[in-house]
């Protein structure tokens, strides 16, 4: 369907060589690519809505050194919503206490009521930007009773948000909160991470010949500058393929 990409590490590495393997897989994912480098609550995004391994831009981009601490990439294998930038990961959204909130999903939302009501206010078409309205929403409920939320906070508030919307439904995702980066996958060997020093590295694919380990299935994990600071539920919600939603999926991508 599509594939991730991030960093977090307590100081900035040199990610050229990585990139350049992880856009290459754009010949098997062409429906666009995009990049998010943060800069404390700043975010500065960098997208298209064309394959990765034909992007002009991408290619001189580069060429041209690239380092970040924190950081998500993502290339698209549309299952839903129309080829356009809208629709082109990754999303970004800011609750009410202006923390700014960027989410790069693999996988599809078959049946969630939690997330249908924001069909009507996204931009785009795709399940991955309701699944963000819908956690900064959850957030601004939260924040309506305080000033802040705490990142432990925050982090069981995300935690039950993936325990609700995961059951019967794909959902591999990164999302940094300025502060926070957080991981999930419930299918079984498709995100995976590497330690490089200061740094961990995530991938849905190993990128070179170091070692990557499968990140936990079905359980939220947090890292902060590359340390693990939070491990949620086992919700036990693995997501397993099924004759009728590999047809739904094919549906999907006939009507695109």
């Amino acid at each position: 369907m599509c594939e991730l990409f991030g960093v977090t590490s307590r100081s900035r590495i040199a990610l050229n060589e990585l990139l350049a393997e992880f856009f290459s897989h754009g010949v098997e994912h062409p429906n666009g690519w995009g990049m998010a480098f943060f800069y404390g609550n700043a975010v500065s995004l960098e997208k298209q809505p064309e394959a990765s391994h034909k992007s002009v831009y991408l290619k001189q981009r580069l060429r041209s050194k690239v380092e970040a601490d924190k950081m998500i990439a993502h290339i698209r294998l549309a299952t839903k919503g129309s080829l356009d930038y809208e629709n082109t990961h990754p999303f970004i959204m800011r609750d009410k206490s202006d923390r700014t909130w960027t989410l790069a999903h693999n996988g599809t939302i078959f049946d969630c009521d939690l997330l249908n009501p924001f069909t009507q206010c996204q931009r785009g078409q795709t399940d991955s930007e309701r699944i963000l309205a819908y956690i900064v929403s959850r957030m601004d409920k939260e924040l309506e009773k305080k000033k802040g939320l705490s990142g432990q906070e925050r982090s069981e508030l995300a935690d039950e948000i993936l325990c609700a919307i995961t059951p019967e439904n794909k959902v591999n995702l990164l999302l940094f909160d300025g502060e926070l980066m957080y991981v999930h996958t419930n299918y079984k060997n498709s995100l995976y991470s590497c330690r490089k020093g200061e740094a961990v590295v995530i991938s849905t694919k190993p990128l070179d010949h170091h070692v990557w380990e499968p990140v936990p299935m079905n359980t939220l994990i947090a890292y902060q500058d590359g340390e693990l600071v939070y491990k949620g539920t086992d919700h036990k919600n693995e997501f397993l393929e099924t004759e009728e939603k590999m047809r739904l999926l094919f549906l999907d991508f006939a009507n695109l």
